[in-house]
Parts: C-alpha cells; structure tokens; sequence
C-alpha cells in the first residue's frame, strides 16, 4: 500500500506533518531497498519542513538493517535464531523496537 501511494505521488497531497506515516511501512521493513528509500523522503521531508528528529530513527532502522540484514528485536516473535552479533548488541542495549 505504501509503494502504491509513493507510486501515484499520494504522499505529496499528505500535508508535511503527517507524511511520514507514509513512509513508516518502509523504515519497518527489513529490505535494504527499502530502508534506503525511506532515508532519502524523509530526508526530502525534512529539508521541506526543517523537523530533523523523525530522520534521526529513519538512519536508525536502516543502519540495524545495514548492519544486520534484519531487525535483531524480531527474532524470538518469528521464532528466528539470534546470532552472537544481535545478542551482544541487544544486550548492549541496542534498539528493542
């Protein structure tokens, strides 16, 4: 749904303080594709508006998938093995969702 709206420029008829909602299901999703997409509208949005603190979470989520290729967090709730790297950041206190 979100791709649709982005596709068709529906985004851009959402006023600017409630755009990223948009783009929140690709700074969730585990695609680089789309983490990399997500950092460059709402890097977009934020020169438009000059409200820089959603960007600072948007790079968070990218680089945990940069870093990891998913989010660590998940795991237990997909039944997925953690590796030692997710365990010691998440222990270290790394971002828990």
């Amino acid at each position: 749904a979100a791709r649709t709206a982005l596709r068709r420029g529906f985004d851009l008829q959402i006023e600017p303080e409630l755009r990223h909602f948009v783009y929140m299901p690709l700074e969730h999703s585990e695609d680089p594709v789309d983490q990399a997409d997500c950092v460059r509208l709402i890097q977009a949005l934020c020169a438009e508006t000059g409200d820089t603190e959603i960007l600072r979470f948007a790079e968070l989520h990218r680089d945990i998938i940069d870093r990891f290729g998913r989010f660590p967090h998940r795991n237990a709730a997909l039944g997925r093995e953690s590796t030692p790297a997710e365990l010691a950041y998440l222990s270290d206190g790394g971002f828990a969702g």
